[in-house]
């Protein structure tokens, strides 16, 4: 389920530090963004941030909860996001400072990409 109004606009001013924070409906979601870049996912009103190796420790207390994950073909894929604890919501410093490591884990992962992009387009030339 897509993030409600009210929790989109409470998202877009608290994580106004990041920068400009934009949310868009994708795939039953809400990707949240910051410059173009993904760095979260809302469903149920629920915060998911990205997640990967280089900020695992950081969001530590985030993986007691299962990450956000889809069914295809009767198995179940988790993705890269992991549920921001509920405490951060009343603690705003804290939550823009979990939303940066995700932000700076996204762009880690848009930047890979691109290099594997590179990568493919130059082998077929």
């Amino acid at each position: 389920m897509v993030a409600s109004d009210s929790f989109a606009e409470f998202l877009r001013e608290q994580l106004a530090p990041l920068g400009r924070v934009t949310l868009r409906r994708m795939f039953g979601k809400t990707g949240a963004f910051c410059d173009g870049v993904m760095f979260g996912m809302v469903t149920d009103n629920m915060l998911y941030l990205r997640l990967d190796d280089r900020n695992r420790a950081a969001f530590e207390e985030a993986l007691s909860s299962p990450l956000l994950s889809y069914e295809k073909k009767g198995s179940t894929i988790d993705l890269a996001f992991c549920r921001a604890p509920e405490r951060l919501f009343d603690e705003p410093d804290e939550l823009v400072a979990w939303a940066r490591l995700a932000l700076e884990a996204a762009r880690r992962v848009a930047a890979k990409r691109k290099r594997l992009t590179s990568r493919a387009v130059t082998s077929r030339a």
